[in-house]
């Protein structure tokens, strides 16, 4: 008979719990709807301001989790009126242990958040970092995307890229071409660093100051080397196209005006 009417009294339980579960959930369901369509809606008019594309997914990804984290507070404390001081006294002792497992997470968390503000690179920038050295895809709060000069799609974890040398080469607008070449040793040295200079001012994105310079450097096993320096205008011709255009050109005026590029030569003496 007892049991009885403690099994009534627990489905009345139940039962008077339900819309208050029902209220619950549909809050929280409804801060997801909401949260969603309040990112769009920050993402959008901070587009129409023209600000930089990392800013506009931070404060998406800020103003979308604060309305969640928001909307699951108010979800909790209708399920458990009262009770809500003590489960967030609770939650802290196992969020610290959760955070202290979690630490590698938290620390790309922390960098994607500083990457996105300081920004030192922006979505769709050329550069170098941790090894590789490729276009940026994406930049998210827990890693950055980026797509080699081979095609290869590397994703390298925010902690990593933050403590890491980046070298953006789409900051650089100019940049230095350097072509090394070895002559002859009966070349005239004068003639060579003019042909080259004259040369190398045919390119296409050559930048006029600083101008063409040419340094001999060192004798080699079969030529003098010297090196050719120039400045080019990335925007105008990729840094890899110039070069190729520099060696060209170099080559049709070194052969056109009689100065050889001696092959690597070794002479071989046999004892009689």
């Amino acid at each position: 008979m007892n049991g009885h009417i403690l099994m009534e009294e627990f489905l009345s339980q139940i039962i008077a719990f339900l819309p208050q579960l029902g209220l619950g959930i549909g809050v929280f369901l409804l801060t997801l709807a909401l949260s969603s369509w309040i990112g769009s809606l920050v993402a959008k008019q901070l587009s129409r301001r023209e600000v930089d594309d990392e800013l506009i997914i931070l404060l998406r990804m800020l103003s979308k989790w604060s309305v969640r984290i928001l909307g699951f507070m108010i979800a909790l404390e209708m399920l458990m009126p009262g009770r809500f001081g003590s489960l967030i006294a609770g939650l802290g002792i196992a969020g610290f242990t959760i955070g202290f497992a979690l630490q590698d997470v938290a620390k790309n968390f922390i960098a994607g958040i500083l990457l996105l503000l300081q920004q030192p690179f922006n979505i769709g920038d050329s550069i170098e970092v941790g090894g590789y050295t490729g276009k940026v895809l994406d930049i998210s709060l827990r890693t950055t995307e980026i797509r080699t000069s081979d095609g290869r799609h590397v994703i390298i974890p925010n902690g990593d890229v933050f403590v890491s040398p980046i070298v953006n080469f789409s900051k650089g607008v100019s940049r230095r071409l350097e072509i090394s070449v070895g002559v002859a040793y009966d070349a005239d040295l004068d003639q060579v660093a003019r042909v080259a200079i004259e040369a190398l001012n045919k390119i296409p994105g050559l930048q006029d100051d600083p101008a063409v310079s040419v340094m001999f450097q060192s004798f080699g096993d079969s030529a003098i080397e010297f090196t050719a320096y120039c400045w080019i205008d990335t925007t105008q011709v990729g840094l890899g196209d110039a070069k190729d255009a520099g060696v060209k050109a170099l080559k049709v005026a070194f052969e056109r005006d009689g100065i050889d590029i001696p092959y690597p030569t070794q002479k071989v003496i046999s004892a009689a």
